[in-house]
Formats: C-alpha cells, sequence, structure tokens
C-alpha cells in the first residue's frame, strides 16, 4: 500500500508555522488493507496473519510468537484497527517488533541496561519529607524490596535523597541472576518494563508475579501522584502517562501470556 498524503496549500499561501509543524509531526497512516487478523502455526512459532498472509517486522522478520495466547493478543491488536492503521494503538506489536529485530540477536546489553536499573533503583532512595509521602513510599515499596529480599536473596540498602547509594555486590548479584537473559522474549518484556517505570525490581516483581500490573503501576508512580494531589493535574503530562501506560500493559501481557 502507498503512504497517505495530505492536501497542500498553494505556495502563495500565508503560512502558519504552528500548523506546519502539527501538520509535519503527524504521522501518515495506512489504510486498512485486509478483512481479518488470525495466526497460524509454523515452524517459526504461532504467525500472525491478515487475510491468510504473514506480517513481517520493520526489519522483515516474521511476526511469530512462541505460544498461542500471546500470538492470538498480537493479532487481536491488528483486528481492533479501523479504516487506518494506527502504530500508536498497537503497543503488543509495537514491543513484539522490537524484540525480534533487536532483543533476539543481542540479548546481552538488554541485560546490561536493566543491571543498570538495579544498581541505583527507584526503590532505594526515599524523601526526606514529607512524612506522608515518605510513609506511601514505605507502604508501596518496603514490601517489594522484602520479596526481592526473601525469594530473590538480594538484601538491598535504601537511604533519604539522591545521593547514590552503593549497594552490596551479592545483593547485585542475585538480582541480576533472575534476569532470563536466554529467552528473547521475556527479557523484552521485562526490559520494556524496567525503562517504564524506573525500576527492574517493580519489573522483576511484575515478572513473577508478585505484582499485577496496576500494582507495579502505582509502586512506581508514587512520587507523581504525590505531586498531582498536590500541585494539581498537568493534562499533557497525564497523555504522555496514559500512552506510557498502555505500553506497560503490553509489557505485562506479553509476560502473562509467555507463563
Amino acid at each position: 500500500m502507498g503512504e497517505l498524503s495530505e492536501t497542500t496549500e498553494p505556495h502563495d499561501a500565508p503560512q502558519d508555522p504552528m500548523a506546519a509543524a502539527r501538520r509535519n509531526a503527524r504521522p501518515v497512516l495506512r489504510q486498512r488493507f485486509y478483512t481479518h487478523a488470525d495466526v497460524a502455526s509454523g515452524p517459526e512459532g504461532y504467525v500472525v496473519r491478515l487475510d491468510d498472509k504473514p506480517v513481517y517486522t520493520p526489519a522483515r522478520r516474521l511476526l511469530a510468537a512462541p505460544t498461542l495466547p500471546l500470538a492470538r493478543a498480537l493479532a487481536a491488536e491488528w483486528e481492533a484497527q479501523r479504516e487506518q492503521i494506527d502504530p500508536a494503538k498497537m503497543p503488543l506489536t509495537r514491543l513484539a517488533n522490537s524484540i525480534i529485530d533487536g532483543v533476539a540477536d543481542a540479548p546481552a546489553p538488554v541485560k546490561a541496561e536493566i543491571q543498570k536499573y538495579l544498581g541505583a533503583d527507584l526503590l532505594f532512595y526515599r524523601a526526606e519529607s514529607p512524612q506522608a509521602l515518605r510513609e506511601r513510599q514505605a507502604r508501596l515499596w518496603d514490601s517489594i524490596l522484602h520479596w526481592a529480599k526473601s525469594k530473590l536473596g538480594a538484601d538491598f540498602k535504601t537511604g533519604e535523597g539522591v545521593v547514590h547509594i552503593m549497594q552490596p555486590a551479592p545483593a547485585l548479584q542475585a538480582a541480576s541472576d533472575a534476569i532470563p537473559e536466554d529467552d528473547a522474549w521475556r527479557l523484552g518484556a521485562l526490559h520494556s518494563a524496567t525503562t517504564l517505570t524506573g525500576s527492574a525490581l517493580i519489573a522483576l516483581a511484575l515478572m513473577r508475579g508478585e505484582l499485577s500490573v496496576d500494582d507495579a503501576w502505582r509502586a512506581a508512580h508514587v512520587d507523581e501522584d504525590w505531586n498531582i494531589e498536590q500541585w494539581g493535574r498537568d493534562e499533557i503530562a497525564l497523555e504522555r502517562r496514559a500512552y506510557r501506560l498502555a505500553e506497560m500493559q503490553a509489557a505485562a501481557t506479553m509476560l502473562q501470556h509467555l507463563s
């Protein structure tokens, strides 16, 4: 299918620079060219198909998932598209594409990125004040740290403020051992959840089923939610947050369907 084009203005028409910037920023969406999305089993896994034709990633690899439930969830995203195909509304497909085209060939750098988060995890740094915020952080974060200690054998330190806390090497190693380097799909979903929450420990707890996606998201946004309560809502920031939440839900869905 060819790209869509917008109607252009005459060259001598007055130009609105803000309108021009908005036009240039808008993605060109493809028209929906298929009637039905489904799944077929093959040597590569469970392949997503559009009218019996396989879907390919941007790197021209098959969009094939390792489990049938995950493939069906991917196909459901394609089925849900209306007159146009909007990648912004397909977070699970975007994540799958990144795993197939990127993580599968180079898992080690992805694991290393998650390990960096472990060294300065969100959960280690507590507010000095006010007391109500400190209590909320403790209520939502301490249980995750207790889980990491009891289930992963990773006993981390916490402190106040933003000064770097040197974590014990055995704790870092124990948590690193829980990162699934040999499973590109779980690794990719874990990395996505880590970057979205700012916490490898929250992401690991989500992956292990210790946290629901809602609880993980709530734990990751303690400070942000507190500021909203004190100072009010920023609609632009909330739009960005909604987009990130959809990506977080996609990572959680992927982890669930890989179990």
